[in-house]
């Protein structure tokens, strides 16, 4: 048995020591949080694109405790590094690593058990089951035996904010298991701009709050008593000012053991902290019912069919309030929206994704029609897609054409959509029966692709039927049935009537 006790190791302290890689226009450079202010500082550079995903959030937390804006004139007005450098110092306390007092995203109790290898801070790393069945197929296992400390930090963070499920007790973190994480990106280069459009607004944390912090006080431990377990709810569910621990939260109870200035072991127990309804200004979010819930990345690209409720306003979805909150700030700006996290079935990561899409300025009427345009083309794509599935037959199954067909739609349209919100944002009128085109003059080809080359093999019959599912799509996007009606529907544009067909 293992007790985490501190040894004669260095500390780290997160605010006043150099610790974080970054790429600068003169090359890579380690640097203090407070000097991401200093204008040649481009990007961080971890190992790991979730790494550099998760210390954007980080950097992005810490502004928001020292020196978040006051209102929309801060927003064009951010701090140099000096005045940083002035505003975190009174944070130092509360962010060490290691040390005899309360450390950085661990327990404040001195926790004892077995200690695991530091790889089990990295989520796509294999867990002890996983690994004693030889299950690691889309996880690894073996990579880190031990972890300087500023990379044992940012994986420490990395897993609080993101924690996929973990084994019975072991929390998820405040969004769940791989949360979609959102970043406003300006149009200048540069970290610091990057991270300042991020920074909700608020008020610092004085040096007599810092137990705001989870590791600065006993840990809210969830286990169940008489069947309920604990739970932890913001004092405002309010993303405009949220409440400081919404960039710090602290799921996992963990320890830190660390020998010669590496970490080589972590003590986890179960039955962390259980958030509920907090809502984190990164994220977006969507309502099931009364429930308001986060957004989870999806295997794959995303697209403009996935903008409804992240980047477009949606009824259902709610957009990041960083998004919200910066085109309110910078009224008629441009940007782009960094997209990116894990996509995890359960405990498992499948694919991390991270992707930029652009925004567009666009008023309240010109939303509404981005958002039928999407939904016009989902209907699209299933129409495009089934029509296909009727022209392969049953060599779909094996194939996957009509999936592979509902997924190229959209990518051979991509470009068509950002012209058309492109033009809208300019003051130009939309015109639905143009995207209906649009569509149409994408699917038909795509359709060809799949169904032709295999037509000359095909019995009489078997031709026939390929001949009309390609009528039927040529129908749909005329507005007659089996599919015609929900693509136009989305759109205000009226089927035609039995007699004109």
């Amino acid at each position: 048995m293992m007790v985490a006790v501190p040894g004669s190791v260095a500390i780290l302290n997160l605010i006043s020591d150099p610790w974080i890689p970054v790429l600068r226009r003169s090359g890579r450079d380690i640097i203090r949080p407070d000097q991401i202010a200093e204008p040649d500082v481009l990007r961080p550079d971890w190992p790991r694109p979730d790494l550099n995903l998760a210390c954007y959030e980080l950097l992005i937390g810490l502004v928001y405790l020292a020196h978040p804006p006051s209102g929309s004139d801060d927003r064009t007005n951010p701090p140099d590094a000096a005045m940083l450098r002035v505003a975190m110092k009174p944070l130092v306390p509360a962010f060490n690593l290691l040390g005899d007092g309360p450390r950085f995203l661990q327990d404040l109790e001195l926790l004892q058990g077995d200690g695991n290898p530091p790889e089990m801070l990295f989520i796509d790393s294999a867990g002890n089951s996983t690994a004693r069945k030889n299950a690691d197929l889309m996880v690894r296992r073996g990579r880190y035996k031990a972890l300087p400390l500023p990379l044992a930090v940012m994986a420490l963070y990395t897993l609080q904010a993101f924690a996929p499920s973990g084994g019975a007790g072991n929390r998820t973190s405040m969004r769940g298991g791989g949360p979609m994480v959102t970043l406003v990106k300006p149009t200048g280069e540069g970290l610091w701009p990057l991270v300042w459009a991020n920074v909700p607004r608020g008020e610092p944390l004085g040096p007599d709050d810092l137990d705001a912090l989870p590791w600065m006080r006993p840990t809210e431990t969830s286990k169940p008593v008489s069947k309920k377990s604990r739970v932890s709810v913001p004092a405002s569910d309010s993303p405009s000012k949220p409440d400081p621990e919404v960039f710090f939260g602290q799921p996992r109870r963990l320890r830190m053991m660390a020998l010669g200035g590496v970490v080589t072991h972590v003590i986890q127990k179960p039955w962390g902290t259980n958030y509920s309804g907090w809502r984190h200004p990164l994220s977006p979010y969507y309502k099931n019912g009364s429930e308001i819930l986060p957004r989870h990345p999806k295997p794959g690209s995303f697209g403009y069919r996935n903008w409804r409720g992240v980047i477009l306003q949606s009824e259902s979805g709610m957009r990041p309030w960083t998004l919200e909150q910066y085109l309110r700030d910078i009224e008629g700006t441009r940007c782009s929206l960094i997209v990116a996290g894990w996509a995890m079935d359960n405990m498992k990561p499948l694919d991390f994704l991270w992707s930029e899409q652009p925004v567009f300025p666009l008023s309240g009427e010109v939303e509404r029609h981005a958002e039928a345009s999407v939904e016009a083309a989902e209907q699209a794509s299933y129409a495009v897609a089934a029509c296909v599935k009727d022209g392969v037959g049953e060599d779909d199954t094996k194939s996957g054409a009509g999936q592979r067909a509902r997924e190229a739609l959209f990518t051979d349209t991509q470009g068509a959509f950002e012209e058309m919100l492109e033009s809208m944002s300019e003051g130009q009128s939309f015109e639905a029966g143009e995207w209906i085109e649009t569509l149409r003059a994408a699917a038909l080809p795509i359709f060809d692709k799949e169904v032709i080359p295999g037509l000359a093999d095909l019995g009489e019959t078997r031709r026939a039927e390929a001949i009309r599912a390609r009528s039927k799509l040529i129908a749909a996007f005329k507005g007659w049935p089996p599919f015609g009606k929900k693509i136009f529907d989305p759109l205000g544009l009226e089927s035609p009537s039995r007699r004109s067909r």
